[in-house]
């Protein structure tokens, strides 16, 4: 595995900060009635996924605390996925547009479980 040296460099976190940019441009045209309850939701939810990555980059230290921070990542990813499919079922987006973000959370998600099941090979103390 070759080594990476932030959490900026790692795919994971490149994939969800472009998720984050994607919702926040198309949330742009959910109705102005959404703006405290929905669009806040989504935008939220999205853009904690790269938090979290970072966070957990951040506690490598302790493998249980990297573990319980890519949960939360996951987490975030699953409930932007949520709001996906209800900004769909409220006919705010296409389903070629809903099929593509949810095509990007489910690639993260992929990679967060990876990266779980494969915790040690993060946290192995510096030599």
């Amino acid at each position: 595995m070759e080594y990476v040296g932030s959490y900026k460099e790692l795919e994971v976190y490149k994939v969800s900060r472009q998720l984050s940019r994607e919702i926040f441009s198309i949330k742009k045209g959910f109705p102005r009635d959404e703006m405290f309850s929905l669009t806040d939701q989504i935008r939220r939810s999205s853009r904690s996924i790269g938090a979290q990555i970072a966070e957990a980059w951040a506690k490598r230290r302790y493998e249980k605390h990297f573990v319980s921070k890519l949960t939360d990542a996951d987490g975030e990813q699953q409930e932007t996925q949520h709001w996906i499919e209800t900004a769909l079922d409220c006919s705010y987006l296409s389903q070629e547009v809903a099929n593509n973000l949810l095509k990007h959370c489910s690639s993260i998600g992929k990679m967060l479980n990876s990266m779980i099941s494969k915790s040690a090979t993060f946290c192995k103390p510096s030599t």
